[in-house]
């Protein structure tokens, strides 16, 4: 026991694991980061904001968990279930200077053209429809992002118009509807 202080309580983080077909959505963790970190510094990471140098990267890694305590949702990092390797990123983001809450997606290297973001998005959006509540949520990408215009597309997502970010210029807004509503 210290003199100088008394520990009275604590203060956990929830965050929930989601499994889908093929991935597990999971809390980041340490064994992440370099592959965070090398997809944040590679040119592939343009279309958000990057390249970043490896601590901006690690600043922006504890953010991912952050986000979490602050908002009460966050990104997962997507975990191949088959490889238990970690392959990208993606759940509900909602910065400062955000419009509105968004679902996100990044994959690392390697993880393309697999379907692995698809899978991974659709089960970000439906925990926030299903279990948060929410009635809408969207997706910023860079126009010329196609990779994520596709999955935008293969998700049903409609393309509102331009946003104008303060940093990243003009982004596409895609709006994704509840299942309900785009079956009425």
């Amino acid at each position: 026991m210290s003199a100088l202080f008394r520990i009275t309580g604590e203060t956990q983080i929830c965050i929930p694991t989601l499994e889908t077909e093929r991935l597990t959505l999971r809390a980041p963790e340490a064994r992440d980061f370099d592959a965070y970190a090398a997809f944040r510094a590679s040119p592939r990471s343009v279309t958000v904001g990057g390249p970043f140098p490896r601590a901006v990267a690690h600043e922006q890694f504890n953010a991912v968990i952050g986000h979490w305590h602050m908002r009460g949702f966050g990104r997962w990092i997507i975990e191949n279930r088959d490889t238990q390797t970690a392959i990208g990123l993606a759940g509900l983001y909602h910065p400062e200077d955000w419009p509105e809450p968004e679902v996100a997606w990044s994959l690392f290297d390697g993880a393309e053209g697999q379907g692995f973001a698809t899978e991974a998005a659709r089960a970000a959006r439906a925990y926030a429809y299903d279990i948060l509540g929410w009635d809408q949520v969207m997706s910023l990408i860079m126009p010329n992002n196609t990779r994520s215009v596709a999955v935008a597309r293969r998700l049903g997502a409609i393309l509102e118009g331009p946003y104008s970010h303060p940093k990243l210029g003009t982004l596409d807004l895609w709006r994704h509807l509840p299942v309900e509503r785009i079956l009425a």
